[in-house]
């Protein structure tokens, strides 16, 4: 791969994003702090979630689709028995059933079916466009509009704590694979709903939080 030559501030930096803070707030305080004319992310982290941001900075934005092309893993609480209007714990409830019993054993036919290829509908609550206004504007409206299936692919989805209705989970997944989306649809798939109440992205390609 031929990369342009690079100073010492075209470079990236890996960012342990905090809770409430958008992907947008992290990038422009990285502006203003270091006065960098060019900065972007390489893949948005919603306000709920914590984790790998990489922010890339001047001629290094350069990089930044090939950067966001990249797989990416997360591991995350899957709270059965809500759903939300955003698939996620920052909106508001729609609906609550009882949770049954589930083991694991009951759990892996059901993820089973979310391996592999899916096809996603996005959420509603999301940057995705309709006729050029994003999704989350209309959503501020009380508007819903028809959405167009997305195909991702999950190459992992494995359980890694069950304490009811709480089921943790890791998911490694190809770019544009909404986790809250994947969590209200195993919810569905269960029959009692479920909603995304924690998520964690630990790692874009090879690049991991730990080097954050």
């Amino acid at each position: 791969m031929n990369l342009p030559a690079f100073s010492p501030s075209d470079g990236a930096l890996l960012v342990d994003k905090p809770a409430g803070l958008t992907s947008h707030d992290v990038v422009d305080r990285i502006r203003r702090h270091f006065g960098f004319k060019k900065v972007g992310h390489c893949g948005t982290l919603d306000p709920l979630a914590t984790g790998l941001l990489v922010i890339v900075l001047e001629r290094a934005t350069k990089l930044q689709d090939r950067i966001m092309a990249d797989d990416k893993t997360y591991e995350g609480t899957l709270r059965l028995g809500i759903t939300t209007d955003s698939q996620d714990a920052d909106g508001e409830v729609l609906a609550e059933k009882p949770v049954p019993p589930l083991t694991l054993a009951d759990l892996e036919p059901v993820l089973q079916k979310f391996r592999g290829d899916i096809q996603q509908i996005p959420p509603m609550v999301s940057a995705v466009k309709h006729h050029g206004q994003p999704l989350y504007k209309l959503a501020r409206k009380g508007k819903t509009v028809e959405r167009e299936p997305r195909l991702v692919h999950i190459y992992d989805l494995s359980v890694l704590a069950l304490q009811l209705p709480d089921v943790k989970i890791r998911v490694t997944c190809t770019k544009g694979t909404y986790v809250r989306t994947l969590c209200h649809d195993i919810g569905e798939a269960l029959g009692c709903g479920a909603h995304l109440a924690e998520l964690r992205r630990t790692r874009s390609g090879k690049l991991d939080v730990a080097h954050a």
